[in-house]
């Protein structure tokens, strides 16, 4: 019903690019007095960050934004179609048609008021005993966010098999920080205010002491946030990879009713199933052990109330913005409740949607010329293994067969998603959500102990994003990425080679960056590099890390550069085999000046347009908590500061501020 957590273990190696943009020299968004030499993201965009605001529906914006509500414009008059058209009863089209018509009926929210979400307060209620509770929340799994939460993917060292995991969950937060960091003031106004929003549910749900339940609920979460993981311990997946039979885990974490919380959540036969963080399962079984029934009856009715409020009553609809909104983002406005409609649609039904799309957007030309961008990356990718002063023969060796064994999905699947058994119903906004969610994770759960189904897409084709999957050692790039401004069937190699070349190269270098170095080339997790050569790349990454943990986002507010490091890597690294695979075609061509720029300028430009953005104070705390890639302007610069090709084509000099000598440049693939 709402988005996954953001530590959940479906992002845990989805190594998204993040914010995507335009490729064109675009003059007017320059700014003449700052030198590229100084600060190629400020020359580049310095122009567009002075008149540009951020819409008031929005806690940032930029390109990625701008793409994404080209994105949902496009899917809106499709929408917009189907709602006025008869469709065949329980086709794709009518089940799409139904979702959306339902979400943008207010006044049926209005007028039912809490009746929809009754039989589920009313669960919660008639729990009586642990074991009662250990099933209900099983049967939430995909419903809601629960303290233990359960998941399928493929096995960390049998990847052809999927294997049901744990992952810790249950914050009403962003992240545990908000809730342990008590000296940060910005995180003390969050958690202040997310008290408001608790009070706020608690009073609407009838509740007779909403403060004293606000404050129970706050202190619960508290004692969650303790026993949580942080998000550079979750960037280790030796450490997470912990297999446990139902046995092993009793004796692991008594407490808690094991068996019967598999059980309805139809994983019985997952056996075993990956323990990701022990120690907060031990935690987690203790608590509910320790903590009365009747408060956590009260914490999991706020925290449904909480998921669900977009599909309540208007008073809800606004308790939930105020706080998700306006408190954690800086929106000072909701977004269109159409465009909210398709998110919860994508959520939902995403295939059918993209289905869709992509019969309207995306031509089969496009898939032949990211194929071939594709191939010059990896082959440039093959070049730079070979050319490593750090790494020995062997190692080399195992990395050429890593990259040899690369799978590429373009656009869209093969074979779509079948909806045919879900239940919508034109009437029932927040009934459609819940059947939708049970629905997924029905699907999902099926899955546990089969073979991995290497079709699947790990995203929606209208999705602007692309992502590495290391288990199936596999780049994806949706169809919304390619277009333009971001990807130009008619712009020049500069443009497209410093845009989706560096994309490409982002994406093919999350196989080699922290993590997914630990996977070898059929996706097993296994150590297959020579000592050395794992020594000579933490001392490279290292030095990454410092670089990255000298910015300074927010006044008093470093950058994480150990959370950064994965995507710190995949963009220096991305971009430097994007500019070799550049310079193997500009080779072939004459040279020639655009704008008044050589085509290794015009290359770098494409890459720091690529980050043009502008961020709330609110949405870039999160971030800078929650989120493994840093802000737009660090990841422009700080790639480039390391490129030999970027000093050369703007031939920097000692005194310039983007000056860094040739021995100090971090150079990784």
């Amino acid at each position: 019903m709402t988005e996954p957590h953001p530590s959940h273990p479906s992002r845990l190696f989805c190594a998204c690019f993040g914010a995507l943009s335009g490729a064109g020299l675009g003059l007017p968004d320059f700014d003449p007095s700052v030198r590229f030499e100084d600060d190629l993201f400020r020359a580049a965009n310095g122009g567009w960050l002075a008149r540009a605001k951020i819409p008031p529906d929005k806690s940032r914006h930029g390109a990625f934004s701008e793409l994404g509500d080209l994105s949902d414009k496009r899917l809106r008059d499709i929408l917009d179609t189907l709602t006025t058209q008869a469709a065949p009863v329980n086709s794709a089209q009518a089940q799409v048609a139904a979702f959306y018509t339902a979400y943008l009926d207010l006044d049926t929210l209005d007028r039912t008021g809490l009746t929809s979400i009754r039989p589920l307060l009313a669960e919660i209620d008639a729990i009586g005993n642990a074991t009662e509770f250990a099933h209900w929340q099983g049967r939430m799994q995909g419903l809601l966010d629960t303290p233990v939460a359960l998941w399928v993917m493929a096995d960390f060292k049998q990847p052809g098999m999927n294997r049901a995991l744990t992952w810790q969950g249950g914050l009403g937060l962003p992240d545990r920080d908000y809730f342990l960091l008590k000296d940060d003031l910005r995180m003390a106004a969050a958690r202040a205010d997310y008290g408001v929003y608790l009070t706020a549910l608690a009073s609407l749900a009838g509740e007779a002491q909403p403060e004293q339940v606000a404050l129970k609920v706050l202190a619960l979460e508290h004692r969650i946030a303790e026993l949580h993981w942080d998000k550079v311990a979750n960037r280790k997946p030796v450490e997470l990879y912990n297999p446990r039979t139902l046995e092993q885990l009793i004796q692991m974490a008594p407490g808690f009713d094991w068996a019967a919380f598999l059980q309805s959540a139809r994983l019985a036969a997952a056996d075993p199933l990956s323990v990701s963080q022990p120690s907060t399962v031990i935690g987690m079984a203790c608590l509910f052990e320790q903590v009365p029934l009747a408060d956590w009856k009260l914490y999991f009715k706020l925290r449904l109330l909480d998921q669900s409020a977009p599909l309540l009553p208007k008073e809800f609809r606004a308790a939930h913005f105020a706080f998700r909104g306006m408190a954690l983002t800086g929106a000072t406005a909701e977004t269109p409740r159409w465009q909210q409609g398709i998110a919860a649609l994508n959520r939902a039904m995403g295939e059918a949607v993209g289905q869709l799309y992509v019969a309207l957007h995306f031509t089969p030309e496009h898939k032949v010329r990211m194929q071939s961008l594709v191939d010059n990356l990896l082959a440039a990718y093959r070049a730079s293994i070979e050319g490593l002063h750090w790494m020995s023969p062997p190692t080399k060796a195992r990395a050429q067969d890593k990259l040899s064994k690369y799978s590429i999905k373009i656009g869209y699947p093969d074979q779509w998603r079948d909806y045919g058994e879900l239940t919508v119903k034109a009437d029932d906004a927040l009934g459609n959500a819940q059947r939708s969610a049970i629905f997924e994770w029905h699907r999902l759960a099926a899955k546990a102990g089969k073979p991995v189904d290497r079709s699947e897409w790990g995203m929606t084709p209208q999705t602007v994003n692309a992502y590495y999957n290391p288990s199936l050692n596999e780049i994806v790039f949706p169809a919304a990425i390619l277009q333009p401004p971001f990807f130009d069937m008619a712009a020049d190699d500069a443009a497209n080679y410093g845009a989706i070349g560096a994309v490409i190269g982002h994406e093919i270098s999350h196989g080699f960056d922290d993590q997914g170095s630990q996977f070898d080339g059929d996706g097993v997790l296994c150590d297959w590099w020579t000592r050395a050569d794992r020594r000579a790349f933490d001392t490279v990454t290292a030095r990454l890390v410092a670089q990255y943990e000298s910015y300074e986002a927010l006044p008093g507010k470093f950058l994480n550069g150990q959370l950064t490091l994965g995507e710190n890597i995949a963009d220096l690294s991305g971009l430097q085999i994007a500019f070799r695979a550049y310079q193997r075609l500009a080779a072939l061509q004459p040279t020639s000046l655009l704008g008044g720029f050589t085509g290794e300028q015009r290359f770098f430009i494409a890459w720091s347009r690529v980050w043009r953005e502008k961020t709330r104070a609110e949405r870039a705390l999160q971030l800078l908590t929650t989120d493994p890639h840093a802000p737009s302007a660090f990841r422009a610069n700080g790639a480039a500061v390391n490129h030999d090709g970027f000093h050369a084509a703007f031939e920097t000099q000692l005194g310039d501020r983007m000056f860094k000598s040739p021995a100090d440049r971090i150079r990784i693939w």
